[in-house]
């Protein structure tokens, strides 16, 4: 009886068109009887309205075992969700950036040990910590440059538009850390990345892309979107309330602006797994692919970030190749397995965590092992105790300094307390307190409220994040004026006491 409720229910939800057609018809695929749980798991999310739509694509063994979509991914135009839907991938630009980038390797257009600058044009990286020609193409892909945090987005029905990527390295392209010292994830770094790849190439980014990439991979639904895709054939992007966001370019394309659908995707991990699928050309050697998961970073050897792949060596008791993606409308996944040769893509076109509550539990179901660990970790992450406090004690005193940003310098004053208190001070604002604090290794976190303007920070209120470190008795690194549906833009700063 309960089945046929169950299946009487999914009828009337697809009678009413509350979620998008399966390639399955809520049942035939291979390996369909697996996913029960997870797949009434998106039909509830996407039922209560959490979720405009969902699109997930499971391979294993060199063959895709589920494809299916759920939902809008046109609420206002009635416009289902198909497995041919193609989602803003966000973040999983980066992997496939990077991919087209060891295709110039592979060439010997591309050398990943050189300066970063020696690819550029006009406007060369600028550091304030070590030498910008220490900086390499390698740093670049793993995120151990010295670029700090970037984000900027430009929206259709808003008059500012990106720049040329001269303009956003001679403003954004400040080394804030020696090149090789740390791991600071960059949008701007990717960016620069499809930069290099148009000049080397000879191509525009999207071009390149869509000729030496998706085309000889069969992603025959996957693009680098820099202006509206037509509503047929592209999810809307969502708030979190599924009012619409418009649409919005960027200035670090090759972070983030790469459309797919999820079988699309998941043939492009199935790459990555090295299936040698019949109808892809092998755009890269199997040496490449292993050396893009498991480079080593002799300054770093611990980075679990790779050459465009963050890689880590216990998910729930497997070694995982991985990039999620998340911005303003989107939430995406896609993880690899290559020892149980598993790639699971989760697409969604709202901006939340539960593309990854739902990619672990689609693992857990084809995975014993991952599902015990997995529900080990929640126990474990239930019983977390909060972590330790810390003293500001030698920091004490009052440091002064700068923050220079691409129209000039502004005065810094910053006073540590006795009694733990952090006032800062910007130019004649009002002085505030530094909230959220850490304090670790001699890394300095917090975040104030205050103002750094410039043409690109004005036209929307912002809040500012600190990020220094204790070098040689002076403090420096970089103040992000940030608005997340807008941008997050690194400006450097010293001080000393």
């Amino acid at each position: 009886m309960k089945n046929i409720l169950r299946g009487f229910f999914l009828i009337v939800i697809i009678s009413l068109g509350l979620i998008g057609p399966s390639t399955a018809d809520f049942g035939g695929a291979p390996g369909n009887e697996k996913f029960g749980a997870v797949r009434s798991k998106i039909i509830g999310l996407v039922e209560s309205d959490k979720l405009p739509s969902v699109s997930v694509a499971v391979a294993k063994d060199g063959k895709i075992i589920w494809e299916e979509s759920f939902g809008w991914a046109n609420r206002e135009k009635k416009i289902k969700a198909t497995p041919q839907t193609s989602y803003s991938l966000a973040s999983i630009s980066k992997p496939i950036t990077a991919t087209g980038v060891m295709v110039l390797v592979e060439r010997g257009l591309v050398d990943l040990k050189m300066p970063v600058d020696n690819y550029l044009g006009r406007e060369k990286l600028t550091a304030y910590e070590g030498k910008a020609s220490d900086a390499t193409v390698e740093q670049l892909l793993n995120h151990t440059s010295g670029l700090p945090s970037h984000w900027h987005f430009f929206y259709e029905n808003e008059s500012p538009r990106p720049p040329d990527m001269d303009e956003t390295i001679r403003r954004y392209g400040i080394l804030v850390n020696p090149p090789g010292e740390v791991h600071h994830y960059s949008n701007l770094g990717y960016g620069i990345l499809d930069y290099i790849i148009s000049r080397v190439s000879g191509k525009s980014y999207g071009e390149f892309m869509r000729r030496e990439i998706f085309l000889p991979l069969g992603m025959q639904h996957t693009f680098v979107s820099t202006a509206p895709a037509p509503e047929a054939s592209a999810a809307q992007r969502y708030e979190a309330d599924l009012s619409p966001v418009p649409f919005y370019d960027s200035d670090h394309r090759g972070a983030s602006a790469v459309y797919s659908s999820a079988p699309d995707l998941v043939r492009f991990g199935m790459f990555h797994l090295k299936n040698h699928l019949g109808d892809q050309a092998q755009i890269l050697k199997d040496e490449t692919i292993d050396l893009m998961q498991r480079h080593i970073d002799k300054k770093l050897p611990n980075v679990g970030y790779k050459l465009g792949w963050g890689v880590n060596e216990d998910d729930n008791g497997y070694r995982s190749v991985s990039h999620g993606g998340g911005m303003p409308g989107v939430s995406t996944g896609l993880k690899i397995i290559p020892s149980e040769n598993i790639a699971v893509v989760v697409l969604c076109n709202v901006r939340n965590d539960l593309t990854h509550e739902i990619s672990d539990e689609i693992f857990a179901s084809l995975l014993p092992k991952y599902a015990e660990n997995l529900k080990a970790k929640k126990a474990k992450d239930a019983d977390k105790k909060p972590d330790k406090k810390f003293s500001l004690e030698s920091l004490a005193g009052t440091w002064t300094g700068e923050v220079k940003t691409f129209n000039g310098a502004l005065p810094v004053q910053m006073t540590f307390q006795k009694d733990g208190d952090v006032h800062i001070k910007i130019k004649d604002q009002m002085e505030t307190l530094l909230n959220d604090i850490n304090w670790n290794e001699g890394l300095l976190q917090g975040q104030f409220y205050g103002e750094v303007k410039t043409e690109d920070t004005a036209h929307v209120p912002h809040i500012l994040l600190l990020e220094m470190r204790l070098r040689d008795k002076k403090m420096s690194g970089h103040v992000l004026a940030m608005n997340d549906h807008w941008y997050g833009l690194a400006f450097w700063i010293q001080l000393s006491r």
